[in-house]
């Protein structure tokens, strides 16, 4: 299956943004390190994830997972075409699956938005502030 090209521009734009954050990291060194136990691609900040990137090998449709504890921002989330509560009971956490490949889908500012949003509830208070200073 192919990939539409603006949803893997905008899934590459999303990655390198969630990978520039203050102390991100995208786990290397085989199957166990990189993936989650879903087999997506992840960033991860103090070893824990914050968001899965899917994969983008063309296996699955293009999305992101982000844990939004906004409520307008969840809700806005929650809107997007084929955006829902994430499975494995994540959702009930405040975790939403957003789908790249809709049409309709959110423009790449508004998921790296969310994507720091979703990096501020899981990151220590020290990386925090290293966001909030940029």
């Amino acid at each position: 299956m192919a990939v539409p090209r603006n949803a893997l521009k905008k899934w590459e734009k999303v990655r390198d943004f969630a990978l520039g954050l203050p102390g991100a990291t995208e786990p290397r060194g085989g199957a166990a390190y990189r993936y989650s136990p879903w087999g997506e691609t992840v960033a991860k900040v103090n070893k824990k994830v914050f968001v899965f990137l899917g994969v983008d090998d063309g296996s699955h449709p293009l999305g992101i997972t982000v844990k939004l504890k906004d409520e307008s921002a969840h809700a806005h989330a929650l809107t997007c075409p084929g955006a829902e509560p994430a499975g494995y009971g994540l959702g009930r956490s405040g975790w939403v699956s957003v789908p790249l490949e809709q049409q309709g889908a959110p423009a790449a500012e508004l998921l790296c938005d969310w994507v720091e949003e979703s990096c501020r509830t899981i990151a220590p208070k020290r990386l925090i502030v290293e966001l909030d200073g940029r």
